[in-house]
């Protein structure tokens, strides 16, 4: 097996943070992780001269490659050396076509500098960011056999699944003459020669790459002294201070997405603390939950809020009244009531919100780098920026008119307002007849809405081992939820009276001093969010700390990798073994688990993929932590000096409480079974 990093950066570019390049700091890192090749990749750049120096210092095998910006996505492209020449001529005009941060290469264009790709090894940043977009590694696809990962865990992923690329793990490194630690982040390839062929060959074969050097798919490695885990479940063992949670504690420095459970960190100090912070939680789940559950209603609400009825009614009540008087005046008259403009209606207002929007739309879609190449799959952008430029011209035209529109009805209302100054005529207000069925047909449908939205239900349910989230929608009972709602020393009571009349209840609500028109729709509905166990109660106190423990378990696989620290200082062994096990079980078969204990319902019940035992020792003052590993089944485990201990002893010493104790227990036992 060798191992190779072929993703390193030698030259600080617009798309790094600056860095100062150190050979000797390469060198070292070479010698330090036993590196057997590496590739130079730098950001839409490469330079022979460079390249060629590095070669001559090292005596491993380095190979030409660039990382290039192709449709927001990164792309590296590596060479044989034998093409050194053409491979810089290239680049060459790469870097020409990419001058800053924020250009990025066209799929075409980066075709017609590569025409030949089969020469090529090409790594796409495959699940890590910036990844090449799906599209584009579709039309790759023929060419592209491996791609670039950030975690163990999407390496296994990748590993497990046929459908995915063959996956590389890789350390992105700036080599910086400031640099202290070095990564952990190669991967072994099972060739013989290194050579770039063989190089090729492996990456395109599962079989061929890992994450470490001789245990296969099923460990990587996890500390910079070369300590492997599996990518399954670990148990760590030892007695109290022997190094277990210091080396929970370097595996969290090491990795990024880390999901760390430290010892007693459910669990408060008091039966009060416990329950103040589980409803606390409670409670933002709860109002996260209603913000987006209501997220329409608030919509609905916020748009009929400054309807009111009562005007609109005295409005046309007032209208009615001045028609006639007009009618029963119009004998008497006079040339300024007779005037054509005395009785005119204004223009209606217009907006140009509507074309505004569509501009910015097309806009978006023009200038999108993400989803550049999905939306030019449909719409070529010159077509986007031509119909964005005869948007602009149309919105041009639409605000010239409302401008004069704007105009015209400014004059007609100073007319007006002379010739209503000069007549004792009685003038027929303006009266917008549509804009008041509208309300009234906008009321109808709120109410429709703000009824059949706390109707009684279920809308919300995910089940953890045992315990059941729910969420119900249900009306409020009375002025005192209102009031709760609010959070304030307010007066619901008015209120409520109204509140199977959903217009009325919505005024009522407009006339509370204090309340804000953008808090309204919490008060048409609540939502009950609760945990309830296997029983369908809701929790009790000791249950609080188990569903929290499990929450977070499961909330795990959005991260690399979860280390638990002794969960049974705080929960009892038929809740450990009935429920934790199993969930940690299936979580260890998607990503890697390293779980500390000394109890042996955790430690042997669970039955690990790989074991760890700690042990401290003194050297002078100086302490010193070592880490014996081995199979579960195996019958010593060894450290890396090759030290050994016997794994039954490890195990019944540290699960059992010694040989003795764990003999006198069993004869309790069968003598309580007698």
């Amino acid at each position: 097996m060798k191992k190779v990093d072929l993703h390193i950066h030698t030259i600080p570019t617009v798309s790094d943070k600056p860095f100062t390049y150190s050979e000797s700091k390469l060198l070292e890192y070479i010698k330090t992780r036993s590196i057997d090749a590496i590739a130079i990749t730098n950001h839409n750049c490469f330079d022979i001269e460079q390249y060629r120096h590095i070669s001559a210092a090292t005596s491993i095998f380095v190979i030409p490659g660039i990382e290039i910006d192709v449709e927001n996505g990164h792309l590296i492209v590596l060479s044989d050396p034998n093409e050194l020449g053409d491979f810089a001529f290239r680049c060459e005009l790469i870097k020409k076509e990419i001058p800053d941060n924020n250009t990025t290469l066209r799929i075409q264009k980066f075709r017609e500098i590569f025409p030949d790709l089969q020469k090529y090894v090409l790594i796409p940043h495959y699940d890590k960011n910036p990844n090449l977009p799906t599209v584009i590694l579709e039309e790759l696809r023929a060419f592209i056999t491996v791609g670039e990962v950030s975690s163990p865990k999407k390496f296994i992923y990748c590993i497990k699944d046929r459908n995915e690329l063959v996956p590389a793990y890789f350390s992105d490194l700036r080599i910086d003459k400031d640099l202290i630690d070095f990564p952990i982040r190669q991967t072994f390839v099972d060739i013989g020669d290194v050579t770039f062929s063989a190089i090729k060959f492996a990456f395109a074969d599962k079989s061929k790459v890992s994450l470490s050097a001789n245990a296969g798919h099923g460990f990587f490695q996890a500390t910079k002294d070369g300590l492997l885990l599996s990518t399954g479940l670990n148990v760590v063992i030892g007695e109290r201070s022997s190094g277990k949670t210091y080396t929970l504690d370097q595996l969290y420095n090491t990795f990024e997405r880390v999901k760390y459970l430290k010892q007693f960190s459910l669990v408060e100090r008091s039966d009060k603390d416990d329950a103040d912070r589980f409803n606390a939680v409670l409670r933002q789940n709860q109002s996260v939950f209603i913000q987006n559950y209501f997220t329409e209603l608030k919509e609905c609400v916020e748009s009929v809020t400054h309807i009111s009825i009562e005007d609109d009614d005295r409005k046309i009540e007032k209208y009615l009244e001045d028609l006639k008087k007009n009618a029963q005046e119009i004998e008497k008259a006079d040339a300024f009531s007779r005037a054509t403009l005395f009785s005119e209606t204004e223009f209606p207002e217009e907006s140009t919100d509507n074309i505004k929007r569509l501009i910015d739309s097309v806009v978006n879609l023009a200038e999108n780098k993400e989803y550049k190449a999905i939306i030019e799959e449909y719409i070529k952008v010159n077509v986007l920026q031509e119909l964005a430029v005869r948007l602009m011209e149309l919105f041009a035209v639409e605000n010239e008119n409302i401008l004069k529109r704007t105009w015209v009805n400014d004059l007609l209302n100073s007319i007006k307002t002379e010739l209503q100054r000069r007549t004792a005529a009685t003038p027929i207000p303006e009266i917008d007849f549509y804009e008041i069925i509208s309300n009234r047909a906008r009321i109808r449908v709120f109410e429709k809405i703000a009824l059949g939205i706390k109707e009684e239900r279920e809308i919300y349910s995910q089940s953890i081992q045992a315990y059941r989230v729910v969420a119900k929608v249900k009306p409020f009972t009375g002025a005192g939820e209102l009031k709760a709602i609010s959070g304030r020393q307010l007066g619901f009571l008015k209120a409520y009276q109204e509140y199977n009349k959903p217009y009325s209840f919505l005024q009522k609500l407009k006339a509370i001093d204090g309340l804000q028109a953008t808090e309204y729709y919490k008060f048409f509905a609540q939502i009950e969010y609760m945990i309830l166990n296997r029983y369908g109660f809701e929790v009790s106190g000791g249950e609080r700390s188990e569903f929290r423990l499990l929450q977070e378990i499961s909330d795990a696989l959005q991260y690399d990798l979860l280390l638990i620290d002794e969960p049974e200082s705080s929960f009892d062994n038929v809740f450990l073994n009935t429920e934790v096990n199993i969930l940690i079980k299936d979580i260890s078969q998607k990503m890697p688990v390293v779980l500390v204990t000394h109890n042996s319902t955790v430690g042997a019940s669970i039955i690990p993929d790989y074991l760890l035992f700690t042990k401290r020792e003194f050297e002078g003052e100086e302490v010193n932590y070592k880490v014996f590993f081995g199979h579960p089944s195996d019958k010593t485990l060894k450290n890396l000096k090759g030290e050994e201990q016997s794994n039954y002893t490890v195990i019944l010493d540290c699960l059992e409480a010694g040989n003795v104790a764990y003999g006198d227990r069993g004869r309790t036992y069968e003598t309580l079974k007698n």
